[in-house]
């Protein structure tokens, strides 16, 4: 079961005995406003721990070990994961299949239609940290949720277990639903997924998701093309720096393109990366903006030129997950 409760816009929320799916609890909580406190209790595992921690990292909650529960209006036990039933597939599901699911940049608001159906239909959810985990609320009730969530250079799921989950539930004749952030094929390892399922020969559909790269530039007030100043964008990763050799990317040639830059997963390399497009040609006072947290209530910016914009970011707190956007377009729509 997943948390539906309705809440007051602003109520102060206490969460006891956190579980294994406290995220989704957190998640629809945050979504109707509320203002969020887990207490983790004696008996709380180090892998709910872990979940806890990067929420709290998030500005999703805070985390506290003692607490006055008079200071809440509303205290909540987590419900916990049920055991479901897995002995045979739906009737309506007779031969296992996958959906891979983009869930937008974060918000339960911008996933689509028919990812929203996807979840309430199927048996098994596979899901990303940075998935809408509030919409598991509409997933049957006998639903099976596994986390595979992957915390910025800590805990993760590799992707081979994944795969494997995936084959595994599917061939048990299962509907399974991998869930992710984003949208499945833009740095999501989407295609992955597919080969690992075709190659068993398991049907998969794709069902495509907003991509952060351009909602969250838009939600922070940020086109990614304004006529008279770009006449395109290019997304890149910034996982590891430009300097890596495991970058392949032309920076040099990004430098000097004309073309609004945007950078996912660049928040560690965020300095070596405007470093280096200097060094390559790019004016030091282009404007740039890093978004955190983007169409979540704890979304927050940094404004600054590309010489700055590492300062900045530390400064206002820019943490993963964010985005970097790089052009005269971040400056395009200020007052």
């Amino acid at each position: 079961m997943s948390l539906t409760l309705p809440v007051p816009h602003g109520a102060r929320v206490l969460i006891t005995w956190p579980g294994p799916r406290v995220a989704e609890t957190v998640h629809a909580l945050t979504d109707q406003g509320a203002h969020v406190t887990i207490t983790p209790m004696g008996s709380t595992t180090p892998e709910t721990r872990a979940v806890m921690a990067d929420l709290e990292g998030r500005q999703l909650a805070t985390v506290i070990d003692e607490v006055h529960i008079t200071d809440f209006d509303v205290v909540l036990r987590d419900p916990m994961t049920t055991s479901p039933d897995n002995t045979a597939a739906t009737a309506d599901t007779p031969q296992g299949r996958v959906s891979l699911v983009g869930g937008g940049p974060g918000s339960v608001d911008l996933l689509t239609v028919a990812g929203l159906r996807a979840i309430q239909h199927a048996d098994v959810l596979v899901c990303d940290r940075l998935a809408p985990l509030s919409a598991l609320s509409q997933a049957r009730p006998d639903a099976e949720v596994i986390h595979v969530g992957k915390i910025p250079r800590g805990a993760f799921t590799p992707q081979e277990a994944i795969n494997d989950l995936l084959v595994e539930h599917a061939l048990a004749g299962k509907y399974v639903v991998r869930l992710k952030g984003g949208d499945n094929y833009v740095f999501g390892r989407g295609g992955e997924e597919w080969l690992a399922c075709r190659a068993h020969g398991i049907p998969v559909e794709v069902i495509p998701g907003v991509t952060s790269a351009v909602a969250v530039p838009a939600l922070a007030g940020i086109p990614l093309t304004h006529r008279g100043l770009t006449q395109g964008f290019v997304v890149v990763s910034g996982h590891v720096g430009p300097r890596d050799e495991r970058n392949d990317a032309n920076w040099a040639a990004l430098a000097q393109s004309g073309l609004t830059i945007v950078v996912l997963m660049g928040v560690a390399a965020i300095a070596e990366i405007a470093d280096v497009l200097i060094e390559h040609g790019l004016d030091p006072d282009t404007p740039a903006a890093s978004i955190a947290d983007g169409a979540m209530p704890s979304q927050r910016m940094a404004r600054a030129s590309l010489s700055q914009i590492a300062d900045a970011a530390a400064e206002q707190d820019i943490t993963a997950p964010a985005i970097t956007v790089i052009g005269p377009v971040v400056a395009a729509l200020e007052d």
